[in-house]
């Protein structure tokens, strides 16, 4: 026989339960069987840079609109530009040292809005199911969920998405800061990735942290990895990760002043062990 007559119909529907079981997902444990968004008839593009096969797939607009509302409200407005920098790339030749005056504006991700696709939905709305109120806004930019995080409710998000079932983001990959001196009230960004190796899911956590009041809570105990990536996060950038073991310096010397990948460190201009000698800064070092 061919093996035509054993291939599926290509017009079958799949089967109309799309979410997982909800008794399993209320006592923490994993669904029978993996939950997979509604297909249209007319499959979607896939979405780059997302590992699941169902991440491109469509989302049936009448569920779309039953679901909860779980980013803040306080936020809803689009963040404006975090500033602007000199030296950066532009479409001729590099401008790192910033003696060419090139400027760029530093722009947010954008807010995204429902349906997110694929499984992002089911991410974020388990995610406000476990912690309500700590979602602040969701940006699915480049194809990768980002969520970012009230500062306060990061610790108990962590062990959610580690312990939960349905989640179960078992590896923090990495800890790391970003300085944006115009943002106000949220000069200081601590990110999260994570990867969950039962669902093939990765995952970006994103906090706002004052630089009058640097503190977040440590992940540490949620995972242990964390450890000396906090410590890197405090000794470029200042971040104080409350509760850790040992915040000490990583890479500056003990005895270091000031936190060197921050937009307001000081380039250059650092006394040397020579005599009278100093590094300019460099926007006024010669061109070569």
């Amino acid at each position: 026989m061919s093996d035509e007559t054993n291939k599926p119909d290509e017009n079958t529907k799949p089967d109309e339960n799309t979410k997982p079981d909800e008794q399993a997902r209320a006592a923490g444990q994993a669904p029978d069987q993996p939950a997979k968004p509604q297909q249209s008839e007319t499959p979607a593009a896939k979405s780059p840079g997302v590992e699941r096969e169902d991440a491109g797939a469509g989302v049936d607009q009448d569920q779309a609109q039953e679901q909860v509302a779980v980013v803040d409200e306080s936020r809803s407005a689009e963040p404006t530009a975090y500033g602007q920098s000199r030296g950066m790339w532009g479409p001729q030749p590099g401008d790192t040292s910033g003696y060419g005056g090139i400027e760029r504006e530093w722009l947010p991700p954008k807010t995204a809005s429902r349906p997110y696709g694929g499984w992002f939905d089911e991410v974020v709305d388990r995610m406000a199911e476990l912690v309500p109120g700590a979602i602040d806004r969701v940006s699915t930019e480049f194809g990768e969920l980002t969520c970012y995080i009230h500062r306060e409710h990061i610790a108990e998000l962590a062990r959610a998405l580690r312990d939960d079932a349905y989640l179960r983001f078992e590896m923090l990959s990495g800890v790391s800061g970003v300085h944006y001196p115009h943002d106000t009230d949220g000069e200081l960004h601590a990110v999260y990735h994570l990867q969950s190796f039962t669902h093939n899911r990765r995952l970006r956590l994103e906090a706002r942290v004052p630089d009058a009041d640097p503190h977040v809570d440590s992940v540490v105990a949620t995972y242990p990895m964390a450890d000396w990536h906090e410590r890197e996060t405090w000794d470029m950038f200042g971040l104080v990760f409350d509760g850790h073991p040992g915040l000490t310096r990583i890479l500056m010397p003990d005895d270091w002043v000031g936190h060197p990948q921050r937009k307001d460190y000081p380039l250059g201009g650092i006394d040397v062990e020579y005599k009278g000698a100093v590094i300019p800064p460099p926007d006024q070092r010669r061109r070569y």
